[in-house]
C-alpha cells in the first residue's frame, strides 16, 4: 500500500471528467470503488469533495488515498493491441469506415445497424472496435465523444487524445458542432422549410426507450428543409438539430406527420413505403463540422449507406448533392 498522494492535473487533461482522469491513471480502480472513495471524502479536488462527473482543470490538486498497486495496472484483458483483441477482418472493416484522420481526430462513416456503445443484448458496437483505430498510437485508445442511434448511419467523430476528447466533447455540449442529417420522409412537408419546436421527454415502456412530445418535456428544436420530393409520396429532407435529445429527429418528423421512412418505432406500419424502398431506417448523419482541437475546423461529409443510395437511385435523386441549406445558420 502506498501513502496519500497529491497529483497535479496536466495541461492536456484540462477539462476532462474526474472519473476519466482516474481511468487513465488508475485503470485497475473500479468505478464502484472510485465512487465510494469520493463519497467518503477520501479523494478530494483542491481540498474539496468532488463527484465522478466533475470537470477538472490544469493545475488542480487531486488527493489520492492509498489504493494499492493493482489500481495502477489495467484490468485483465485491457490494454491489448488491435491484433490481440480484434480479428484481421474486424480491423480491415473498421478502417474502411474512416473518412478523415489526423493526429487528434478520426471521422468514421458508421454503418446503419451498428450501435455506438454497448448495452443489454448488444455485443458488437463501435466502442468495442476502437482498438482497430490506434494506427500505431498504442499508448492511447481512441475515444467516443458523441453518439448516433444504432439504425442511423453517417459521420461519427472519434478523439485520438485526451485533449481532443475534452475539446470535442465541449464543442458538442456547447452546440458548436454543425450537424446536417438527410432523411426520407413520408409525404412532403409544407412549408418546404421551417423549424420544429416540440419539447420531449422519455417514457418507459415494454418496447424500450421511447420519447414523446409533451409540454413538460425538455426543449427540443430542429430545422428542416425539403431538398427534393416525389410528388406527395415522399420527400428528401435536410435536418439540423439545434438541441441534442434522444431520437429528436425521428420524433420531430413524426410529430409534424411526416415520419421517417423505416421508422416503425415512431411511425408504425405507416413508416414503410413498400415496393423497391428498403424497410431500413432512412436517416443519415450527412455532414459534421466542428472546431479542430489544434485550431481551424474539421468538416466531413459521409456518403449514403447502400439502402439509402438505392432509394435515391429509385427516385432519380442526386446522392452526390453537397449544398447545405443551413450553412448560414450553422457553425462557421
Amino acid at each position: 500500500m502506498s501513502d496519500v498522494q497529491h497529483l497535479s492535473v496536466s495541461q492536456d487533461e484540462d477539462g476532462i471528467r474526474l472519473d476519466r482522469w482516474f481511468k487513465r491513471h488508475y485503470p485497475g480502480l473500479s468505478f464502484g470503488v472510485l465512487s465510494r472513495l469520493l463519497r467518503t471524502g477520501q479523494i478530494r479536488l483542491d481540498g474539496k469533495r468532488a463527484k465522478p462527473g466533475d470537470r477538472i482543470a490544469a493545475g488542480q490538486d487531486i488527493r489520492v488515498p492509498p489504493v494499492g498497486a493493482d489500481a495502477t495496472q489495467p484490468p485483465r484483458g485491457a490494454g491489448r493491441t488491435p491484433k490481440e483483441g480484434l480479428s484481421d477482418q474486424d480491423i480491415a472493416e473498421v478502417r474502411s469506415w474512416v473518412l478523415y484522420k489526423d493526429d487528434q481526430v478520426i471521422a468514421l462513416n458508421k454503418p446503419a445497424g451498428l450501435a455506438t456503445q454497448g448495452g443489454p443484448g448488444i455485443t458488437r458496437h463501435v466502442d468495442g472496435l476502437l482498438d482497430a483505430l490506434r494506427f500505431g498510437k498504442n499508448d492511447e485508445r481512441p475515444r467516443l465523444v458523441h453518439r448516433l442511434d444504432k439504425d442511423t448511419s453517417g459521420v461519427l467523430m472519434i478523439a485520438r487524445t485526451v485533449r481532443a476528447a475534452s475539446e470535442l466533447a465541449a464543442a458538442f455540449k456547447g452546440r458548436d458542432a454543425h450537424k446536417v442529417y438527410w432523411a426520407l420522409v413520408k409525404g412532403t412537408p409544407s412549408p418546404r422549410e421551417g423549424k420544429i419546436l416540440a419539447p420531449m421527454e422519455k417514457l418507459p415502456g415494454p418496447g424500450g426507450e421511447r420519447m414523446v412530445v409533451t409540454e413538460r418535456g425538455k426543449p427540443a428544436r430542429t430545422l428542416y428543409a425539403v431538398i427534393e420530393n416525389a410528388g406527395q409520396k415522399a420527400a428528401w429532407l435536410a435536418l439540423k438539430p439545434l438541441t441534442g435529445r434522444t431520437h429528436q429527429l425521428r420524433l420531430h418528423c413524426a410529430h409534424m406527420e411526416h415520419v421517417i421512412v423505416g421508422d416503425g418505432k415512431y411511425g408504425g406500419s405507416e413508416a414503410f413505403l413498400g415496393g423497391l424502398v428498403s424497410r431500413k431506417l432512412h436517416l443519415h448523419a450527412r455532414r459534421l463540422r466542428v472546431p479542430h482541437p489544434d485550431g481551424g475546423v474539421v468538416d466531413v461529409i459521409a456518403p449514403l449507406p447502400n439502402h439509402m443510395d438505392a432509394t435515391w437511385e429509385t427516385f432519380g435523386w442526386d446522392a452526390e448533392y453537397e449544398d447545405d441549406p443551413f450553412e448560414d445558420a450553422g457553425f462557421l
